[in-house]
Parts: C-alpha cells; structure tokens; sequence
C-alpha cells in the first residue's frame, strides 16, 4: 500500500568522491540530523565496503599494486550516473525538497544524473567539487594552471592507463607517503582519526569518472538552482580552480548562477568538520 506518512520538508541526497563511499558520510549525517535534516548516502561503482581490491592490497609488500588490473576499470560514467538515480527515484515522492550533494570528484555523477533527471532534484550542492559546465571532463580543470599548486602528485601509484583506475595506497606503511594523503586531503583533521579513517578509503577511482566527459544544457541541469560550497584551505582543489568552475559555469548558464558560500579548511570538511558543512547545507532548506 502506499505510504500515508507525511512528506518530510528536505531530503539530502550525498555522493561521494573519490576513493570515498557513502560510510564517509557519516559524521555529516548525524550533524544534519541533528539539525532535523534527513539524508540518505550512496556508494558509487568501485567504491565503498563492497569495492574490489587489488589482489595483494594487505599482503606483505603489496604485490602487483603498480602493475595489476583494476576491477573496476570497466566501470562507466553511465552506471555511475544511473546509481545517483537508483537513489533519486525513490526518494522524490518522499521530501518536499530533494538536495543533492556531491563531493570532488562525485560532481560528474551527481551532474548527469541531473541532466538526465531534473525533475528528482530540487537544488544540486558542490563541496569542492567538479563542475563540467564549462569543461566536460574533470581532467580539464585539474591540468588548468589555475589548478597548478595542488597536492597530492606523488599520490597514485601505477599507470592509470596501465591499470584502469587512479590508483593510491590508503594502508601504505610509508610516513611520507602517509603524510602526503593527509596534507593533501584532511590537514584539519586529527592525526589519530586520520589514521583510521585513510584505512577506510577504496584504492582505485575508475577512470572514466575523471576522465569521460559530461554535456550539461539549460534544460537539463541548467535549469536547477545550485550552490557552489567553496573550501577555503583545500590544498586538493584549489580555491583558484573552484572559482574557475563556478565562473565558467555562471558564463555558461547566466540564467541560473551559482549561490556560493565559502567553508574554512580542508578539501574534506565532511570528515575534518561535519557540523559546520551541515549548517552550510541546511543553510539553503529554504532556497
């Protein structure tokens, strides 16, 4: 039968970034409940607990880590944008207002599956993440010169072309190494969660999520309004490349520019500072 119970006023939808899943989410749900803001997380293909691994991930040495196929290297932008509808549908009828949220690298799936389906989202949130509505693939921006004081180059470690995937090492025994991952991604974030959480992380990002372009249009994802949540101390994606995607975007789609707001710290705000990145999104409910 169908479901007499109220419609709840705004429903958060989270997508991941890259090497996440929809576990990294928590510490900013139960900052959003507590503000009475619902919110429903998902894994993207190739992530999260039920991500393949590479065979000798927890072996002694790691062999076969520089060298061997991704799992995952099959997967398609297609699938990663149909999941991010797997989740919309059946949550529309269920909330007033349905706001999704993507992270990084999450901004190409969360972006088709809006072109695809404007009619499931009510507004759509960047958190430091890819816009391709003035470059369709997310490698444009990150070989911008605007995007030339990024960390994190010496992160992957095999040939993307070679295995299909970008390829770090989460459970690295190597300080520096280690020290890299943290300065690149969770600077703000205590040493000792740190530790806990980068062993959490999926080592591979399928290719096709930074790599395959997207084509967005003013009736598709043009039409819904958005919101650029800007990491001021993101040392993974520059301030100088977000407001790169958010200008381009904005001369691309001047009907609807972005509403932009600006957070402190890391490219990881969900891990280092969750009640701040809830109130930032709960800020927008009534938008």
């Amino acid at each position: 039968m169908p479901s007499t119970a109220a419609p709840m006023d705004t429903l958060f939808v989270l997508v991941h970034g890259a090497w996440h899943g929809a576990a990294h989410w928590g510490p900013a749900q139960r900052s959003l409940a507590a503000l009475g803001a619902p919110s429903v997380a998902l894994d993207l293909p190739g992530h999260g607990f039920a991500a393949p691994l590479p065979s000798g991930y927890f072996a002694a040495n790691q062999p076969g880590m520089r060298t061997e196929r991704s799992q995952a290297a099959g997967v398609s932008m297609d699938e990663c944008a149909d999941t991010v509808l797997e989740t919309l549908r059946p949550v529309r009828g269920r909330a007033r207002t349905v706001v999704l949220v993507a992270h990084s690298a999450g901004g190409g799936p969360a972006s088709l599956a809006a072109e695809r389906a404007p009619e499931l989202v009510d507004r759509i949130v960047y958190l430091s993440a890819f816009v391709p509505a003035g470059r369709p693939r997310f490698y444009d921006y990150l070989s911008a010169p605007e995007n030339a004081g990024a960390l994190g180059g010496g992160l992957p470690v095999a040939d993307p072309d070679e295995v299909g995937a970008v390829r770090i090492n989460p459970v690295s025994t190597d300080p520096a190494y280690v020290a890299e991952l943290r300065r690149t991604h969770y600077h703000d974030m205590p040493a000792d969660r740190f530790d806990r959480w980068r062993t959490t992380l999926s080592p591979d990002l399928p290719m096709a999520i930074p790599s395959s372009p997207v084509t967005l249009t003013p009736q598709g994802w043009g039409r819904i309004p958005r919101t650029f949540l800007r990491c001021a101390g993101d040392r993974s994606l520059p301030t100088e490349t977000q407001d790169l995607m958010i200008a381009e975007a904005d001369a691309g789609f001047p009907a609807n520019p972005f509403a932009v707001r600006t957070l402190a710290g890391s490219h990881s705000p969900f891990a280092a500072r969750p009640g701040e990145l809830a109130a930032a999104l709960t800020a927008d409910r009534s938008a």
